[in-house]
């Protein structure tokens, strides 16, 4: 399907596999954010797929749960039950687990994530040795029909993460890609 779709895709950076379960943390553009993930595990981490998604979404596509969803409701009680079901994915070192922390879809034009609370929550419980992946997918069309994909990643572990403040990092991260891709696509 991906290569179907796509004119090319490249993923930048490696990831470094320390044998414990995987946060990913990701941008969320398009409806094809949770598809580019899964090609990146399928490539890189080989890890049980697993996302999280808002409850009437997921009454709405109802098969993604089938494919590793599950849901969360936002501001209610409910969303505590979400958490704890993550962080014990994330106790398996088999799994991964995908996050948009933005909780919907935005433009890809934005320059900055906002992260919804529940994230900080979940590194918080998590053991020091989980590893977050950063990811910022980008898309672009130069003179094809179809779009090239960019994936980028950086690694972290949830014990460095605790201390800092994570839509912090993740928003360097996020300008520091988007510097790096004008350069490298001008």
């Amino acid at each position: 399907m991906m290569k179907r779709n796509f004119c090319s895709i490249h993923i930048e950076g490696e990831f470094n596999d320390n044998g414990h379960s995987v946060l990913v943390v990701a941008n969320h553009i398009s409806w094809w954010d949770g598809f580019w993930v899964e090609f990146l595990n399928h490539q890189r981490i080989h890890r049980k797929f697993h996302f999280m998604m808002l409850e009437e979404q997921l009454k709405r596509h109802w098969y993604f749960q089938y494919t590793g969803g599950y849901s969360v409701k936002k501001n209610s009680r409910d969303i505590f039950a979400s958490i704890d079901y993550t962080v014990e994915l994330l106790s398996k070192d088999e799994n991964l687990v995908l996050m948009f922390p933005q909780g919907k879809i935005h433009s890809s034009y934005n320059s900055s994530v906002r992260f919804q609370k529940g994230i900080k929550q979940i590194i918080n419980k998590c053991t020091d040795e989980t590893q977050v992946l950063f990811v910022v997918n980008i898309t672009d069309y130069f003179s094809d029909a179809k779009p090239h994909l960019f994936v980028y990643i950086a690694n972290f572990l949830a014990g460095s993460l605790r201390e800092s403040n994570i839509e912090n990092e993740y928003n360097q991260f996020l300008s520091q890609v988007l510097n790096q891709h004008k350069t490298k696509t001008s």
